[in-house]
């Protein structure tokens, strides 16, 4: 396996670890109530946004580099 093809695998699964963390933490923070669930709902959800577009700029940039 490549370093591009670990580097978007790794990636892919942080955007899906903070995607499950924001929906944990929010869905207690509706639940219970509390600033720290609700910061880290939201923390983890814009986390997974800005890895999605670190994402798609790391797959412009290296674009010519094959996956093997």
């Amino acid at each position: 396996m490549s370093l591009k093809a670990f580097h978007i695998v790794f990636v892919s699964a942080t955007v899906l670890l903070a995607l499950g963390v924001g929906v944990w933490g929010l869905n207690h923070y509706f639940q219970e109530g509390g600033n720290l669930n609700l910061a880290l709902g939201a923390g983890s959800l814009v986390t997974a946004v800005l890895l999605g577009v670190y994402g798609r700029f790391f797959l412009k940039k290296l674009k010519n580099i094959s996956y093997l």
